[in-house]
């Protein structure tokens, strides 16, 4: 039997869409992913979807390294019970206290509380463009002094903002006139931040952590950084390093996005470097069961001034 279909001319297009589309469509999708700039490292950005299909074409930069982030975090194989709502101080504001996997995790929660960590830095599509001086000190081959080329080498601090992508935990600990953040990674790098709305310091001394301040502004938390030496803006560069300058002013806005993840959004303003402000927004997970270790940068360091040697485990 034959069955004749009337079909009006404005539905035959449709229809002749909907079959070519996905083949238009696939020929212009590329894979999303986040890259530093100058030739630096790029990761994929995979959504919880898409881990399942696309997380094993992905090859990672190490075995305990994994070369993708999932947005927004994927708790699909987490073991451990959420939290039923946002926590909030007696006073009724967000209680950011516990500890946190940063933007140096993949943010892909597995059993037992894991999740593994990455390799990345600042986006070089959300960078403003680079001044004169930006486009000569920004970015720094590779020169032999490894005070240049790879500081943590010499166990000197990472630095905010560096400590932003650090693979390693942070523990927040809020009081309602303080915000206190302890970093496992470099023997515990901390920042002591008053919430109480006060200005900075007159006349700030350049440091490593900088003078952060803090205020509300209803349930984000706004921290408000200047001070900080001229030092590496992120994570170390397969070509060389970048920088930021003794200008750089740094607000960071932290807010929950659901009972086990804030958004933490980073504005900078380095006017010797860029020509105007950007901004790149990150996410933070709780982990309820993570505890810092202790790093102490001295202890068993083997590569010394970048000259290693070998642990027992590897000797023959």
């Amino acid at each position: 039997m034959k069955i004749n279909f009337a079909v009006r001319p404005t539905v035959k297009v449709a229809i002749a869409m909907l079959f070519l589309a996905p083949i238009a469509v696939i020929s212009q999708i590329k894979p999303r992913q986040v890259c530093s700039p100058f030739e630096g490292r790029c990761l994929r950005v995979l959504t919880p979807t898409e881990v399942k299909t696309e997380k094993a074409k992905v090859t990672p930069l190490a075995d305990f390294l994994d070369s993708f982030i999932v947005s927004p975090p994927d708790f699909s194989r987490s073991t451990v019970p959420a939290r039923k709502s946002i926590p909030r101080t007696r006073e009724g504001k967000p209680d950011f206290t516990g500890v946190w996997a940063g933007a140096g995790f993949s943010h892909e929660v597995g059993p037992r509380d894991t999740e593994s960590p990455i390799i990345r830095g600042f986006d070089a599509a959300k960078m403003a463009p680079l001044t004169p001086l930006g486009q000569q000190k920004m970015f720094r081959p590779f020169t032999g002094d490894l005070n240049i080329d790879d500081p943590i080498g010499l166990c000197l601090p990472y630095g905010f903002t560096s400590q932003i992508f650090v693979p390693y935990a942070q523990q927040w600990i809020q009081a309602p006139n303080y915000l206190v953040i302890r970093h496992e990674f470099q023997n515990n790098f901390s920042r002591a931040i008053p919430l109480d709305g006060r200005p900075h310091q007159k006349d700030v001394d350049l440091t490593w952590g900088g003078d952060s301040v803090g205020h509300w502004e209803g349930n984000t938390l706004v921290i408000d950084t200047i001070g900080l030496k001229e030092w590496w803006l992120d994570n170390p560069h397969p070509k060389g390093s970048l920088w930021h300058s003794d200008a750089l002013h740094v607000i960071e806005r932290v807010k929950y996005v659901d009972s086990m993840v804030v958004s933490y959004e980073v504005t900078m303003d380095d006017p010797k470097y860029f020509t105007k402000p950007w901004s790149e927004e990150f996410h933070m997970v709780f982990h309820p069961t993570w505890n810092l270790l202790e790093f102490v940068c001295k202890e068993n360091d083997r590569c010394s001034g970048g000259h290693c040697v070998e642990s027992d485990a590897q000797k023959p």
